[in-house]
């Protein structure tokens, strides 16, 4: 029987471990998991009748595999979309809170009436947007991201629009994003209809309406429902948790040292952060675990206060982003209760703050979080309840010259028997996570030639 080791028991090494067990049963498959839960940056916590997330509180809907493994997995009927809201969410310039634009196709203008009638611009902000229909594109080269924003669109509608919304997807600062990494779609778009306003139009028209008009899609009683029924899915599958790995050795196969002891495997997944893929390979292959250590990493943080509802000002939407440049130290606020239902009891609101980039203690966030509320509502009620979530090393930064690196990180898999996965390398999100987990397992398969149950799909 053909046995896989995988490293990492975050939202990549479940997902791979999943799809491996469901796709080939009699597979003797090891998760193993440095620390003491699974679920890695997926942290649902249920307290005081409160519901809250300490990573990620979304999946998108256009991007579809969180939602297919959740109907593999009997969850279709807890799947649900927010709460109504007009307009959804507000970005504040620094000064007040204005409405985001409707039709924006990712992060671009797709409607140039509610561009124009938008408070977010300027006038000359507005006619600098409008101008880009008749620019001609640039190269297909890679370039910073705001670089491209700013040569297509303008400083206003990157400062007050595309950096807000792009800020909390990936670590750092968004100028410095490989666009090519992180958003090829929009140099396709230009390369393609030669403006991003034009490509983004005609995007609109031919995708017509999201499902239900919704954008976002969650899990009653959080995203860590999903990790349980991942967890419940995985049968004979031995997970080790406290388990740190070591060392790797190539020995007619793969032995995996961990602090629990070693073991045999005839495949290996490496789902860990990619200076830890990088510490591990060394050794055996220089060339791509130097690749892996120049893949950046930057902190991410959220709190999360509860409220008496009676004593906070109106709150308008689903939450708030911040314009750059503005002096805020959050990137945005979600007004938790009113995005989700069931995430708080009666007569209480819940407040997440969303830090990227910024490295500071449980107890400096809290006060830079309680900072800037106060600077929207001027006076700021004592929360009841605070709750702060930090990751260090939180989100990979997919900066220039990130494919390249990639491609030579991914060099390690010419060692036989190993596969790489994770949000460092072609996208980070719970969906994407997802896709290349699902098609590792493939590859995994492949490799070990091992027989799908009764022919069953992997995905």
């Amino acid at each position: 029987m053909a046995s896989v080791v995988v490293v990492g028991g975050g939202a990549a090494g479940l997902s791979t471990a999943y799809y491996l067990h469901r796709a080939a049963p009699h597979l003797h498959i090891t998760l193993l998991e440095a620390d003491a839960r699974l679920g890695g940056k997926i942290t649902t916590v249920a307290e005081h009748g409160f519901v809250l997330e300490g990573g990620p509180d979304a999946v998108v809907r256009y991007k579809p595999w969180a939602l297919e493994l959740m109907h593999q997995l009997g969850l279709e009927n807890q799947i649900v979309g927010t709460k109504p809201a007009h307009p959804s969410a507000l970005i504040h310039d620094g000064r007040e809170a204005l409405p985001i634009p409707a039709g924006l196709q990712m992060v671009i203008p797709g409607d140039l009436k509610a561009l124009a009638q938008s408070p977010l611009l300027s006038p000359f902000g507005k006619a600098r947007a409008a101008l880009e229909l008749l620019l001609p594109k640039g190269t297909p080269e890679d370039e910073p991201f705001g670089a491209f924003i700013e040569r297509r669109l303008g400083r206003q509608v990157w400062e007050r629009l595309v950096a807000p919304l792009s800020g909390g997807i990936y670590g750092g600062d968004p100028y410095e994003l490989s666009t090519l990494a992180a958003f090829p779609q929009l140099k396709a778009l230009e390369q393609q209809h030669g403006s991003l306003i034009r490509g983004a139009i005609q995007q609109r028209k031919a995708r017509g309406s999201r499902e239900k008009g919704q954008l976002f899609a969650s899990l009653e009683g959080g995203l860590g429902r999903l990790v349980e029924a991942i967890q419940a899915r995985l049968g004979r599958v031995e997970i080790r948790l406290n388990t740190t790995v070591t060392a790797l050795e190539r020995s007619g196969g793969w032995r995996i040292h961990t602090t629990q002891g070693s073991l045999q495997a005839d495949a290996l997944v490496l789902a860990t952060p990619a200076p830890v893929t990088g510490c591990l390979l060394e050794p055996l292959h220089p060339e791509a675990a130097a690749a892996l250590r120049q893949i950046p990493y930057g902190p991410s943080s959220t709190v999360t206060f509860a409220f008496a509802k009676e004593k906070l000002p109106p709150r308008v939407g689903h939450g708030m982003l911040m314009a750059a440049h503005r002096g805020f130290s959050v990137r945005g606020f979600t007004w938790a209760d009113q995005k989700w239902p069931g995430r708080a009891p009666e007569g209480y609101g819940l407040v997440r703050a969303y830090f990227s980039g910024l490295e500071a203690s449980k107890e400096e966030l809290a006060q830079l979080a309680l900072r800037d509320l106060a600077r929207l509502w001027g006076q700021v009620p004592e929360p009841l309840h605070t709750w702060v979530f930090r990751w260090p090393e939180g989100l990979p930064r997919y900066t220039v010259g990130h494919r390249e690196r990639v491609a030579q990180a991914l060099k390690a898999e010419e060692l036989s028997g190993l596969f790489l996965v994770g949000a460092a390398y072609q996208g980070v999100g719970l969906p994407e996570v997802i896709r290349m987990g699902q098609e590792v397992a493939e590859r995994v398969l492949a490799y070990t030639g091992a027989q799908a149950r009764d022919g069953a799909p992997v995905g």
